[in-house]
């Protein structure tokens, strides 16, 4: 049975139909047609889903729709000021860290909300927060350093 909800998306508030089994990514994808989020594997392997729920890195193809009710939700479209790009975004284009671009939106989300958190993190922890990412094209070297060049 469906049921209308609503979600809290980079700053707006939206109502949205969904089933209860419908997962984040599809309602961010296909109901509000917010597409930087990418679709990759479905089993949470990957990571290139990942999106912001307050303040925490989350698999948005894990994560169920209703679930989100009453969360602060932030995708790649809404970490951008003004069409301004976000200090992590520009480092990565900075660092050479971006090569097709499929994985990107959910590594900057990974590496966004890390600095968030933690502004100045070890390689460990970076690696850390980057195992549940994967980039086919580069692997993670340029990823590190754009990310640790965005720390202070």
């Amino acid at each position: 049975m469906k049921q209308i909800i609503s979600l809290n998306v980079n700053g707006d508030s939206f109502e949205v139909t969904v089933s209860p089994w419908d997962t984040l990514l599809d309602v961010l994808r296909d109901g509000l047609r917010l597409t930087g989020t990418k679709k990759g594997c479905g089993i949470g392997t990957c990571g290139v889903c990942t999106v912001i729920a307050d303040g925490k890195a989350i698999l948005s193809c894990l994560t169920l729709a209703i679930e989100c009710v009453g969360k602060t939700i932030t995708t790649i479209e809404g970490i951008s000021n003004n069409e301004a790009l976000h200090p992590v975004q520009k480092s990565f284009i900075e660092n050479g860290a971006i090569q097709c671009g499929f994985c990107t939106p959910g590594i900057v989300m990974t590496a966004k909300a890390l600095l968030d958190e933690n502004p100045k993190p070890s390689d460990d922890e970076i690696k850390e927060a980057l195992a549940g990412t994967f980039c086919r094209c580069t692997g993670h070297v340029k990823i590190m350093e754009a990310i640790k060049k965005v720390s202070p």
